[in-house]
């Protein structure tokens, strides 16, 4: 197994990589206790996966009902007319000059990023907290993995002079580095300039950029800038259905890979006809309106947007009142709220990590999440995920829409229609104030 070197003041590395002892992802594994738990008659509040409350758009779901016979082999690239509409969303939308010929798409972006660490040789860095799967899928596959801390006080972003200060050592050495924004866990997300400055950075060092943007059209005013526009030749851009588009089950990713890096793309596509051979055909037709500006499309991620928005603020003010340190979030569906205020307190009840932390909290009020050393922060940091998705996404949709578009969700929308959620919450600062 590996064993973590730890310097807090630098870059840790992971070494010795294998697969001996690989446990199941924190976050299936957690969803899948709370589910025994729920089985054996526990009441709990599960705010550990990070799965859309929101149903699959009706005219996406319409698609795969009139696709259903597609039962050939697909292009192992992805169906042209998909490809095709992707490179038309991201010139539209993101600025991101391409062509159908430079988009990948896989069976979730999880498999394309597992393939391209496998076929690219350079040693992964992750700015941490991050995503729970970069660095296992980089340990079964043998690479070396650098995790670089951030700071709550930078909003938990990766800054351009650690970036710089890390790559000035051995400089030059094959790098594959990971940004993920809007982000999982923390909710944050990087302005233009931030990204303007990290992109010279990456420029200077000759990196690969693996840009994860699952969350970019979650941003919650709609307001997503990518990195892709500032650095194209390095940049790899990830994105896909599962998050925005509530079809995490659909499993459809996608990369956007620059024209220079023709290589690795045609390697990606010899190892994926030798492994899933081509993504489900069905899917792949139904996915096309995801990528076009359907009006029906428009209005889905905007009411999706406005509920997450003002449901994330909301709760955001409620763990504030109660003294934890929070970063408010501006794109996803997650809180990463730091109980540290509460470090002495929660000392004389025998909790001194996050996951001790975790585990009382879903033992003493059912209250299901994620410890921050489940993303790689330290375990004596007393960091939590909460993803706040626990309430009937398809009936406040509907509700929305009933609400002036430009109107936000008030308090009152909140208590009827993301009710489990604001319980959940309520009872964790209970449980801090009232031990």
């Amino acid at each position: 197994m590996s064993e973590p070197v730890s310097d807090h003041d630098g870059p840790r590395v992971d070494l010795n990589l294998n697969v001996r002892g690989l446990s199941l992802s924190a976050t299936v594994g957690n969803n899948e206790q709370c589910d025994a738990l729920i089985a054996g008659g526990r009441r709990i509040h599960k705010l550990v996966l990070g799965q859309s409350p929101f149903p699959v758009p009706d005219c996406l779901v319409r698609q795969l009902r009139e696709n259903a016979h597609q039962k050939d082999y697909l292009p192992v690239r992805g169906l042209p007319r998909l490809r095709e509409a992707v490179a038309r969303h991201h010139r539209r939308k993101f600025g991101i000059d391409c062509d159908p010929d430079q988009v990948l798409v896989g069976p979730g972006s999880k498999e394309l990023m597992f393939i391209l660490q496998l076929v690219y040789y350079g040693d992964l860095v992750i700015p941490t907290p991050a995503w729970v799967s970069y660095g296992p899928q980089a340990r079964i596959i043998g690479r070396q993995i650098y995790r670089l801390p951030t700071r709550r006080e930078d909003g938990w972003r990766l800054t351009p002079a650690c970036l710089d200060e890390f790559c000035s050592h051995d400089s030059g050495r094959p790098r594959l580095v990971v940004l993920n924004y809007p982000s999982n866990p923390t909710g944050g997300s990087y302005t233009a300039s931030e990204l303007e400055q990290l992109a010279g950075v990456a420029r200077r060092h000759r990196l690969l950029l693996l840009s994860d943007e699952i969350y970019g059209r979650l941003h919650h005013h709609d307001a997503h800038v990518s990195i892709v526009p500032y650095y194209p030749e390095g940049t790899i851009f990830s994105s896909g259905l599962s998050k925005w588009c509530g079809a995490g089950g659909w499993r459809l990713g996608l990369f956007v890979v620059p024209r220079a890096l023709r290589w690795l793309m045609d390697t990606m596509a010899a190892v994926a006809s030798e492994t899933f051979t081509s993504t489900s055909a069905p899917i792949q037709h139904a996915a096309i309106p995801a990528f076009t500006s359907d009006p029906e499309i428009n209005r889905y991620t905007h009411d999706c947007q406005r509920i997450l928005r003002a449901l994330g603020h909301h709760l955001t003010q409620i763990l504030q009142a109660a003294k934890t340190s929070l970063t408010p979030p501006v794109g996803g569906f997650y809180l990463f709220p730091d109980f540290t205020p509460w470090a002495e307190p929660l000392k004389r009840r025998g909790i001194e990590t996050s996951a001790a932390l975790c585990r009382q909290l879903l033992e003493q009020t059912g209250v299901a999440a994620l410890p921050g050393s489940d993303f790689g922060c330290p375990e004596q940091q007393l960091t939590v995920r909460l993803a706040y998705v626990n309430f009937d996404g398809a009936a406040a949709l509907h509700a929305v829409r009933d609400l002036p578009a430009a109107d936000t969700p008030d308090p009152v929308f909140l208590e009827h229609h993301c009710r489990e959620t604001l319980q959940a919450v309520r009872l964790v600062c209970d449980w801090l104030e009232n031990g």
